[in-house]
């Protein structure tokens, strides 16, 4: 059974720092992601990292980085320079075949971890 297990979101004051964490099992991915959905907007793509790099969303480059350790078959999503729009639900998604920033094309998918930009 694959699982993906999202961790590490809570309570940040603007321009401060989270790290999330997703833990695969069942699995390894080519291509790990991590969407985001707040009240009234859309899903939107975050970042994603798989055999040719990383991307990342409009949104949040230069100011979030994504990891990978292959080997604890886990994902990381170090959030820096947080803003209050970066409010939202944050969900690791993995897919077997290439990277994209569509939704979609991701197969699995977790139960996603709140992160809060608040003063």
């Amino acid at each position: 059974q694959v699982q993906l297990v999202e961790s590490g979101g809570g309570l940040v004051q603007p321009g401060g720092s989270l790290r999330l964490s997703c833990a695969a099992s069942g699995r390894t991915f080519v291509t790990m992601a991590w969407f985001r959905q707040a009240p009234g907007k859309e899903r939107e793509f975050v970042a994603a990292m798989g055999s040719s790099g990383a991307v990342y969303g409009e949104s949040v480059e230069g100011r979030f980085s994504i990891s990978r350790d292959n080997a604890k078959n886990t994902m990381s999503l170090q959030m820096d320079s947080l803003k209050t729009e970066d409010t939202a639900v944050y969900v690791c998604a993995a897919s077997r075949l290439g990277q994209t920033v569509r939704a979609p094309h991701y197969m699995y998918w977790g139960q996603g971890t709140q992160v809060t930009v608040s003063s």
